[in-house]
């Protein structure tokens, strides 16, 4: 059976903004379009994730002089060349090369979650954020897989999360659409609901007092 479970690109890194995910949709189909043709596709998504991960999460300065706009192009196409060169291919170096020539490094992160987005798309994939409050077996992410491939259709790509503060139960995201089974968004329906009743109560009360007829 494939495996089922991934991190998320974006995990850790923090909003990325509208402009930039414009910019990021545009570059990441011009990627895809490139390395499809190339055959290169799921090598080249994974050297972009390395690039983040390994040359810009570690060194934010490293990061920072490359969106800066400070350096030329050819000074930013000679930074690349000396730093990544030697480890990513040479299709991924020119893509790179390109962004430095048209001042788009700055859209790294962008370009690499819609080209994460756009290789789902293209691949019948569904990521789903699975949060919990203690960490999943990897028997019951096995089997919650299965069962999400049947109701989605797509083969999902999970996700796995561990948020405290849930108690207990399960909350599914895929895409904009939650399902929340949580033990907390359970206990805080119940308070709501015992609320609810009671200031029913206390109003019908209030009512059969106030009215002549009620007594």
């Amino acid at each position: 059976m494939a495996d089922t479970t991934a991190k998320s690109p974006a995990a850790g890194n923090g909003a990325i903004d509208t402009g930039a995910q414009r910019v990021g949709k545009l570059y990441a189909k011009a990627f895809l379009g490139a390395a499809e043709k190339a055959g290169q596709t799921d090598a080249v998504v994974e050297e972009l994730d390395a690039v983040v991960t390994e040359a810009l999460d570690p060194y934010p300065r490293f990061e920072s002089l490359l969106a800066s706009g400070m350096l030329s192009p050819a000074e930013a196409e000679g930074v690349l060349q000396r730093t990544l060169g030697p480890w990513v291919s040479p299709l991924l170096m020119n893509f790179l090369k390109v962004l430095a020539t048209r001042g788009r490094l700055d859209c790294l992160r962008a370009i690499r979650q819609a080209a994460h987005d756009q290789l789902d798309q293209m691949r019948g994939r569904a990521r789903v954020t699975v949060s919990t409050a203690t960490p999943l077996p990897a028997d019951a992410l096995s089997k919650l897989g299965t069962r999400l491939r049947g109701m989605l259709a797509l083969e999902p790509v999970l996700e796995p999360q561990v948020d405290p503060d849930l108690i207990g139960g399960v909350l599914l995201r895929v895409g904009d659409t939650v399902y929340d089974g949580s033990v907390a968004t359970r206990l805080a329906q119940v308070r709501e609901q015992m609320i609810n009743r009671s200031v029913h109560e206390i109003q019908s009360r209030r009512d059969r007092f106030g009215d002549p007829a009620g007594n």
